[in-house]
């Protein structure tokens, strides 16, 4: 298990759009964007039960992730790690609220299925440019 430093934990705080990469079945490579949250030393993403990413993760747990400060495209968050839980129900959407408080203000809407992907990163590094 990979500990986040500092910098970090300040950039994934912060609400800066993140990617998210994952294999498809062929070994492809698959990228989307995702809004992110900290979990402990864990990260979260949202996203459907049946999404290409939650269908990916579940076959091949690993992913990586690449975020950018929106206001310093010099910094950016590179994370390596594996889908290590899936989190639905009353946790989930706790989760799935403040994650989306952190990007719009408000709860998420609509309340439709969603669960949380909780990703253990395996690395974790700042790139601070400038």
């Amino acid at each position: 298990m990979t500990e986040l430093n500092a910098d970090v934990k300040r950039l994934l705080d912060r609400p800066n759009y993140a990617h998210v990469a994952t294999l498809l079945p062929d070994g492809a490579p698959h990228t989307v964007p995702v809004w992110i949250a900290r979990e402990g030393e864990d990260v979260a993403i949202l996203t459907g039960p049946g999404s290409r990413k939650a269908r990916n993760t579940e076959r091949d747990p690993r992913v990586a992730i690449s975020l950018v400060d929106v206001d310093q495209p010099y910094a950016s968050v590179l994370i390596r790690g594996r889908v290590v839980e899936r989190i639905d129900g009353d946790r989930g959407w706790e989760i799935i609220d403040r994650i989306s408080r952190k990007y719009t203000g408000q709860p998420y809407s609509p309340r439709t299925d969603r669960i949380v992907l909780l990703i253990k990163p395996d690395h974790a590094e700042a790139v601070i440019f400038g």
